[in-house]
């Protein structure tokens, strides 16, 4: 039985938004990325593929399966992302209530140039996101320190290890 549906989103286009209670810590759904985007196999504009988004992980590229591929973003996300046993999940971080649409911060786990303005309409949006974690405000990048991925740790290592330092200080 499914946990969510995809309906009109108040933040952006479609959302994901949960069919019942989901407790903190609970397992919201499981994220395919069985569609790895590569050399050989680059999108398929007449399949439609360039209408979705794609997720930018350590060493690849895929592309985000229904309904996942329309979880919006929220600078107070009700969600993240962990990876266990090389299968990404998306967990509730905190209760979420039914109807209530899921979220997760893009920048958990972000990096590049990617500049937008936010749609997300919560007190503590900060308007205009830049992809990067790192460029996130110091309280926040502390405050998602526990919810980086191990992939993402090991890739930026030393940015996470001197975040970590400058925490205890």
């Amino acid at each position: 039985m499914s946990k969510v549906e995809v309906k009109e989103s108040l933040i952006n286009g479609l959302g994901v938004f949960s069919l019942g209670y989901l407790p903190k810590g609970e397992a919201v759904l499981m994220i395919d990325d069985s569609r790895k985007v590569t050399v050989n196999l680059p999108l398929d504009e007449s399949e439609g593929e360039f209408e979705y988004h794609c997720d930018y992980l350590a060493n690849e590229v895929v592309l985000m399966q229904y309904p996942e591929r329309h979880i919006n973003h929220s600078c107070d996300p009700n969600t993240f992302v962990r990876t266990i046993l090389g299968i990404r999940y998306v967990f509730a971080l905190r209760p979420i209530l039914p109807g209530e649409e899921i979220t997760y911060d893009y920048c958990i786990n972000g990096f590049g140039n990617i500049v937008w303005k936010c749609n997300c309409g919560c007190p503590r949006c900060r308007e205009n996101i830049h992809s990067d974690f790192f460029h996130l405000p110091f309280e926040t990048q502390v405050e998602y320190l526990p919810l980086l991925d191990d992939w993402y740790i090991d890739a930026h290592g030393e940015k996470v290890q001197y975040l970590l330092n400058q925490e205890k200080m």
